[in-house]
């Protein structure tokens, strides 16, 4: 494949970097930076250090997803600003399909977050009574294998034998799959949010925010806004036919940007709600990230006890 300068990631001809280029990769690169660092605390503490229970399955691996999202982002805008060339088409469609894995695992685990959180909400004795154990890492498991095979048999009918076969029919079908099945996430996700606010808002019980509620509620409000315009660009880029113009280039480095501002933000979420209004002076980020994925009500009869249960080792 001929480097092209429309195409952000073919944008490898020698000479002087552009300020469209520059000014975004190197956005990304802070973000990811940041976003590295955050998801890469998030991932061990809820690895090695805390107990799990169900939600903090799906965050643990949302964390791991946002960290090998953003260190692709990073490796990307790097070799753009370092002018460095791929070595041939079939690594470069190698590296966007890993990217393209990732986005789908992230944004299907805040769609399983989420579903889950509504039918605890909804149902809650089949909720406690009937769920198994290991229902969210078998979900995670599936969530991972669907991301992997949808992907990797978009490029293998579409890019295996050369760009040639990107006009075939299986690699239409291929890829108008790839690019609606984010939007299906997308309506699931929003679906079971509302679902959720609704019963809370609007239920006859009066039901109490704790704050995995809020964690969760703000992590798919960020994502709404940072995360799925990179989805939507791919929905319009494959459904509606048309040259890459330096518009769908813009509009590619900004939802690049936004997606790292998204995988940089949970993490900063996760720590902000775990501090907020907590008197616990000298938290531990372990103490911290629990608060953060509480999920009872914060009343006084139970803040010295969860106080307690957080300081042992």
């Amino acid at each position: 494949m001929a480097p092209t300068t429309t195409n952000t990631m073919d944008e490898t001809i020698p000479g002087r970097i552009d300020i469209e280029t520059l000014i975004p990769n190197l956005m990304i690169i802070i973000f990811g930076l940041v976003g590295l660092t955050g998801n890469g605390i998030v991932f061990w503490l809820l690895g090695f250090r805390m107990h799990r229970n169900a939600f903090l399955v799906y965050i643990l691996n949302l964390a791991l997803a946002d960290f090998l999202f953003l260190l692709c982002h990073i490796i990307n805008s790097t070799m753009l600003l370092l002018k460095v060339l791929p070595l041939n088409w079939i690594l470069f469609h190698c590296f966007n399909t890993i990217r393209t894995v990732l986005y789908i695992t992230g944004l299907s685990m805040l769609s399983a977050i989420s579903t889950e959180r509504c039918l605890s909400v909804l149902c809650p004795i089949w909720y406690r009574c009937r769920r198994r154990e290991n229902t969210s890492a078998v979900m995670c498991a599936v969530i991972w294998v669907l991301s992997l095979l949808i992907c990797i048999l978009n490029s293998y009918f579409c890019y295996y034998s050369g760009p040639k076969d990107v006009n075939n029919s299986v690699c239409l079908v291929s890829k108008f799959f790839i690019s609606t099945y984010p939007m299906f996430l997308f309506v699931v996700l929003c679906l079971s949010t509302l679902t959720l606010l609704a019963r809370l808002f609007c239920g006859a019980g009066k039901r109490k925010f704790t704050r995995l509620f809020v964690t969760i509620i703000l992590t798919i409000l960020v994502f709404l806004l940072c995360g799925l315009p990179l989805g939507f660009y791919w929905f319009l880029l494959h459904c509606i036919k048309g040259s890459f113009s330096v518009l769908h280039n813009r509009l590619f480095q900004a939802s690049l940007v936004l997606t790292s501002v998204n995988s940089c933000a949970n993490p900063i979420i996760y720590f902000f709600v775990g501090s907020f209004r907590d008197r616990v002076k000298h938290q531990t980020l372990k103490m911290v990230l629990q608060n953060a994925l509480q999920d009872t009500p914060e009343t006084p009869e139970n803040k010295v006890e969860m106080s307690r249960s957080k300081a042992e080792p």
